[in-house]
């Protein structure tokens, strides 16, 4: 991994860093994924990837919601309810696409982490790969990543 910080950014007109992902992008509503934003991204960036992660889920690893890659370097975002427009990954119900936030009752937050890295070259990668299958993949290949972090808990 060459760089984390830099001028990479990934931002949401749905909720803010740290704040509340709104009902309506979660199990308890309609359950379409947030609009994203994609900001400075490396003139070097030949590939994104994007993952969604709750690492406070009750399972030894989280839970995966979401895992897309083989991103064109110029894709400046994701629109709302956006479906899989790009190579998807399995997230951890085993299947592609979007999984709206849903922790069990009495949990408490939940913090949802939208991961986006900028990548070196372009990997070309099957469709299918894991989060950690991904991770381990990509990780010589990362020149910048940025975060956005949700939270949301059942009303």
């Amino acid at each position: 991994m060459r760089s984390q910080l830099g001028s990479l950014k990934i931002v949401s007109p749905a909720f803010t860093h740290g704040g509340r992902i709104p009902q309506e992008y979660s199990g308890d509503g309609k359950g379409v994924s947030p609009e994203l934003i994609f900001e400075g991204t490396p003139e070097a960036a030949q590939e994104l990837v994007l993952i969604c992660h709750d690492p406070d889920a009750p399972m030894t690893y989280g839970f995966t919601h979401w895992v897309l890659y083989n991103i064109p370097a110029d894709v400046s975002g994701l629109a709302e309810n956006c479906g899989d427009p790009h190579t998807g990954g399995v997230n951890e119900l085993g299947n592609s696409g979007w999984v709206p936030p849903s922790p069990p009752p009495g949990h408490g937050e939940h913090f949802y982490y939208f991961q986006l890295f900028a990548l070196d070259k372009k990997l070309d990668l099957p469709p299918g790969l894991a989060r950690a299958e991904l991770l381990a993949k990509i990780d010589e290949h990362i020149l910048e990543q940025a975060r956005i972090v949700g939270i949301y808990s059942r009303p």
